[in-house]
C-alpha cells in the first residue's frame, strides 16, 4: 500500500524512536444490526435527472460499509457504492432494499 501519499507534509525525524501519528485516523467499531438506524430514500439532486437509493445512518467503519453495499448491489442486480457513510444504489429500489436489510438483521431501517 502506497502510505507515502497520507505522509506528505511530514518533515524527516532523526528521532530513532519516532513514531508518525496518524490523525483523523480512528477506527470505529460497528454498531451491530439491531442498533443501526439506517434511512433508506430517493436522491435525485446532482446526477442528471437519474434516481438513486440512498441509504444513509451507517454506523461502522469502511470495511463494513461497503460489505453491506456489496451485498445490496448484488441482490437488486445493479451498480453503486459505498462511501463516506451513505451507500448509493442505481435507479429506485427502496421496498427491495428495506426488504434486504429487514432480513439480514437490520431491523430499525426504515423508509422516509
Amino acid at each position: 500500500m502506497n502510505d507515502w501519499k497520507k505522509r506528505l507534509d511530514i518533515v524527516y525525524s532523526t528521532n530513532p524512536d519516532y513514531h508518525y501519528n496518524k490523525e483523523g485516523e480512528e477506527i470505529s467499531e460497528t454498531l451491530p444490526k439491531e442498533k443501526q438506524l439506517l434511512r433508506i430514500s430517493l436522491d435525485k439532486r446532482n446526477r442528471n435527472g437519474k434516481s438513486v437509493t440512498l441509504i444513509t445512518g451507517f454506523s461502522g467503519n469502511e470495511e463494513d460499509l461497503k460489505e453491506l453495499g456489496k451485498l445490496l448491489k448484488t441482490k437488486c442486480g445493479v451498480g453503486g457504492s459505498a462511501k463516506d457513510g451513505e451507500i448509493i444504489i442505481q435507479g429506485d429500489h427502496r421496498e427491495k432494499v428495506l426488504d434486504i436489510l429487514q432480513k439480514e438483521g437490520y431491523i430499525k431501517s426504515r423508509r422516509i
